[in-house]
């Protein structure tokens, strides 16, 4: 009876002891939760160096960007990548993810019905593995993302934006940076604007005051000398059915403000009562303590509001700004040259950058400014400084970045979206400071929403800035010089058509002859005359070869178009064998070898045979070096050839005539091949 009892014992703990073992198991087995993204999710947007992830289904639509091949820039969509990379197909799947450092190139292609485009360069990259990850390694079941949410609260009439960053549990739409909004003391009560108060006041103009033209800025309004109202008023179509007007408060005491100033000569600009009087001198005392920053080499229009909704007061501290910013940026010959335009109904130039080289002397010009007057139309002043302000006469000095920076007080009285653009095409790069934005009450009399994200070429907040307070304007001195002077920053500036080192590699073989290689040359001389050339716009190199090759002049040996245009007609044909891809190598290494590393590094090889030597190895080697290349070929050169030479898709980046005389007829294409490109790109 004993042994019975202890071989049941025995049982019952050997049973024990496998319902142990089961439930260890279970728990080992217990799936780690893998996080969901959307397709248009990008690797630099989440913050975890190595993670896995799941895709949905349908990310296979060309609208996903993806930069590289095998090696992705993180600005790549990540599911797209993974489709590309042949992890996961168009039905979705899990992926893992791992963050590695930035490369120099980034090779474009097609796989797996997905185009990936080229890259020159980008800060991180990221690979795409199997979804299984290491057993060993515990992957996060939250990603953490790059993201700010803005909470808005009130102190007084002080508008406070507090900046929260944040993550979250599910893969939430990256966001980018808010505009920045600066605070400052409360001013003095006279000059308080209150948008709390819709009280309602009856007031006449006096018929010898320049009119305010804000809604908000006008009571009962019985006249308006020399203007009917849709001249008069700001989204004047808003109103024009009703012209007596209920006037906010926050208008009334501006208005009174305007009233009070009549008849009085230059006042200072007073603050909160426990701030000091606002002078001349101790704005520049205040300068002083702004560090300026270091070789600062910029040709800058300052945009400034001159209309009457911005009162005479207010205009002065506009002034001052200006002879803040002056003596930050230590204006002169050899750093920044600084002009101004003052807008109003119409743009006029204050002065250009060549007139003063000297802070003491734009100081004095800037004091002697008066304001103009008349409605605030932005959108015209920006077309003025685009056709007029940056020449060679007026002292653009061509290797300086162009910068306009526009001052709004409020909102424009025309559009500036157009007029934006085609400034931002000329390569000008356009800031906004915006003071005293509309309100709730007052938005829907804008005459274009947004403009300010509409005007800039990213609306990420680093080319605009919101002041809530025209008192508040001293404080964004040293981060508006930064950013302004932050040359590499100023993407806006690099076009399609200057910012790129573009290297020529010609045949001279004996099958081209001497009259056709001219024509071959004045091909090469239609696109060169296309681009802006100097030492830091487009540079042009060239490199002939037969069995041999020889650099007829590289990248910084001229730096005038005309100049690059008189070497390319000195080129004398060479005559010899074809070997294109020894040719392909030695510019790789002689052109392409001293780029800038902030150049788009574009290759032209022009053949009219099949080459002696391999081409398929030096061009892989190009591309991955970050060259994008493009074939042209004539007569008898080998369609294979010219695809392997070609960047991915070769069907853009190759082409084929049957006589030289036709070269002409691609010299367009090639141009709008190369701006798209560029224009599909992201900016640093």
């Amino acid at each position: 009876m004993k042994e019975m009892t202890t071989i049941s014992f025995v049982v019952l703990l050997l049973m024990l002891a496998n319902a142990s073992k089961e439930d260890s198991r279970k728990t080992k087995k217990l799936k780690q939760y893998v996080p969901h993204i959307d397709c248009d999710i990008k690797a630099g947007k989440i913050m975890d160096v190595e993670f896995l992830a799941k895709c949905p289904a349908g990310c296979q639509e060309n609208k996903y960007r993806v930069y590289g091949s095998n090696i992705y820039a993180s600005f790549s969509s990540v599911c797209s990548a993974a489709i590309h990379s042949g992890v996961i197909d168009n039905s979705g799947g899990k992926v893992l993810v791992k963050k590695i450092p930035g490369q120099s190139g980034y090779r474009g292609s097609f796989s797996n019905g997905i185009r990936s485009l080229s890259l020159p360069r980008w800060k991180e990259s990221f690979i795409i593995a199997e979804s299984k990850g290491k057993k060993s390694v515990s992957y996060p079941s939250v990603l953490e993302y790059a993201s700010s949410n803005l909470t808005t609260a009130k102190t007084g009439d002080t508008l406070l934006k507090v900046y929260q960053t944040s993550t979250t549990s599910t893969a939430p739409e990256p966001t980018t940076t808010a505009p920045e909004t600066f605070t400052t003391k409360e001013p003095h009560p006279t000059m308080t604007r209150s948008r709390t108060s819709t009280k309602s006041t009856t007031t006449t103009f006096n018929k010898s005051l320049p009119p305010i033209l804000r809604p908000r800025d006008i009571g009962h309004v019985q006249s308006v000398p020399g203007r009917g109202y849709n001249q008069a008023f700001r989204s004047a179509s808003s109103f024009a059915s009703n012209r007596n007007f209920a006037r906010l408060n926050t208008g009334y005491k501006r208005f009174q403000q305007a009233i009070s100033e009549k008849g009085k000569g230059k006042e200072s600009v007073q603050e909160h009562p426990k701030s000091k009087t606002i002078s001349m001198e101790s704005q520049l005392q205040f300068v002083q303590e702004v560090s300026a920053t270091q070789d600062c080499k910029i040709d800058l229009a300052f945009l400034i509001d001159g209309s009457w909704s911005i009162g005479k007061r207010r205009f002065q501290i506009q002034k001052l700004f200006l002879v803040e910013m002056a003596q930050a940026l230590h204006v002169g010959s050899v750093s920044p040259l600084m002009g101004i335009v003052q807008y109003g109904d119409d743009p006029s130039t204050e002065f250009g950058l060549k007139t003063y080289s000297k802070v003491k002397d734009v100081q004095a010009a800037i004091e002697k400014i008066q304001q103009k007057g008349g409605l605030s139309n932005v959108g015209q002043a920006l077309s003025y400084v685009n056709k007029n302000f940056f020449s060679d006469a007026n002292g653009n000095r061509g290797g300086a970045p162009n910068v306009a920076l526009v001052l709004v007080d409020g909102w424009p009285t025309d559009k500036v979206e157009e007029a934006s653009r085609l400034a931002r095409e000329s390569g000008i790069n356009i800031f906004f400071v915006t003071i005293e934005g509309a309100d709730e009450q007052e938005k829907p009399h804008v005459v274009e929403p947004n403009f300010v994200d509409k005007a800039v070429c990213r609306s990420n907040g680093f080319f605009s800035m919101n002041v809530p307070s025209w008192f508040s304007l001293r404080k964004i001195v040293q981060p508006l010089v930064k950013r302004v002077c932050d040359t590499d920053r100023l993407m806006c500036s690099k076009t399609c058509l200057n910012a790129a080192d573009i290297g020529f590699v010609i045949d001279g073989s004996s099958s081209v002859g001497t009259g056709n290689f001219r024509t071959v040359m004045q091909f090469i001389i239609n696109i060169t005359k296309e681009f802006e050339i100097s030492d830091t716009d487009t540079r042009i190199g060239a490199v002939q070869y037969t069995y041999e090759q020889r650099l007829e002049f590289g990248f910084d040996k001229h730096s005038t178009k005309e100049d690059v245009m008189n070497a390319i007609k000195n080129i004398n044909y060479w005559s010899g064998g074809t070997s294109t891809g020894a040719a392909i190598s030695y510019a790789s290494e002689h052109l392409f070898g001293k780029s800038k590393p902030n150049k788009r590094k574009i290759m032209i090889v022009i053949t009219d045979g099949r080459s002696y030597d391999d081409v398929r190895v030096p061009a892989t080697a190009a591309h991955r070096n970050g060259v994008i290349a493009y074939a042209i070929g004539i007569a008898w050169a080998v369609q294979d050839e010219l695809q392997s030479i070609a960047t991915d898709p070769y069907k853009e980046h190759s082409f084929f005539v049957d006589e030289f005389d036709s070269l002409y007829k691609y010299v367009g294409k090639i141009i709008q091949n190369i701006c798209t490109e560029f224009n599909s790109q992201p900016r640093n």
